[in-house]
């Protein structure tokens, strides 16, 4: 999937090229993403400006980091995996622009995928060191590279907000790539993942409970703070655990 990926870039790249020299403006109103395009339905711009670039160097940028990065990463993700978290970053790079950035800016938004991939590949692989040069004490690691990446956008969304931009999908990339590869279970656990994980836990061991694990456990000592403070001072959770070891009781004793 990544040379399909590469090769599409390469002939977007020349087929817009040549469109500006002989279209001039016909690729910035119509191909790339705007807020005028949006309001005026132009639905096919979140197709064709993810494979924008508003120059060479952004294209040789995006490809070689899509290139170096990627072999990796799509063996380690499978080609299906890869190409969906390639899309998923150049969408979410598209929204984060009309999130972020003004009416009048308009979007080449090639890199949205390419953040993807980096995020995705230091949160997978974050102690693996790009460039090495031990002599002089320089150790570049795939998460430096990505949170270095992150602060030169942060900046260039504050002081770059207007005419053909590039920076303002790599935000929504970035956050595509980290949730995606969150999602197939890698990096460390998120709020998220880990609230998730505990609901889960207390489900399973309100499974495995008998009746009178239930009542020793959860009931008896809701039921002694009632005595001691009333029943008006428990709160929230404490209600909705007594409601739901009554209603498991409940379902044991039926199905007993």
């Amino acid at each position: 999937m990544l040379p399909v990926l590469v090769a599409l870039n390469v002939l977007v790249f020349i087929a817009q090229s040549a469109v500006e020299i002989h279209e001039p403006g016909f690729v910035h109103d119509y191909l790339a993403i705007s807020h005028r395009g949006v309001s005026d339905a132009y639905a096919w711009q979140f197709l064709t400006a993810m494979f924008l670039h508003v120059g060479v160097w952004h294209f040789v940028g995006n490809l070689l980091l899509l290139y170096l990065l990627g072999r990796d990463l799509e063996s380690i993700l499978g080609r299906r995996h890869f190409l969906y978290l390639y899309l998923a970053g150049a969408i979410g790079g598209e929204l984060g622009h009309l999130f972020l950035m003004p009416v009048n800016s308009v979007l080449f938004a090639a890199s949205g995928g390419t953040a993807a991939v980096v995020f995705a590949y230091a949160t997978i692989l974050p102690e693996l060191e790009l460039v090495s040069a031990k002599a002089r004490g320089l150790h570049l690691k795939a998460k430096h590279l990505a949170w270095a990446a992150l602060g030169l956008t942060v900046i260039l969304l504050c002081v770059d907000r207007t005419r053909e931009v590039a920076h303002s999908a790599f935000l929504g990339g970035c956050v595509a790539g980290l949730l995606y590869a969150h999602l197939l279970g890698f990096g460390r656990p998120s709020f998220l993942q880990r609230l998730v994980q505990r609901q889960r836990e207390r489900i399973e061991r309100y499974e495995r409970m008998t009746i009178d694990q239930l009542v020793s456990d959860e009931i008896d000592p809701l039921l002694e703070k009632i005595s001691r403070h009333g029943f008006a001072k428990l709160s929230r959770r404490d209600r909705r655990d007594l409601l739901r070891a009554r209603a498991r009781i409940l379902e044991k004793e039926r199905a007993a």
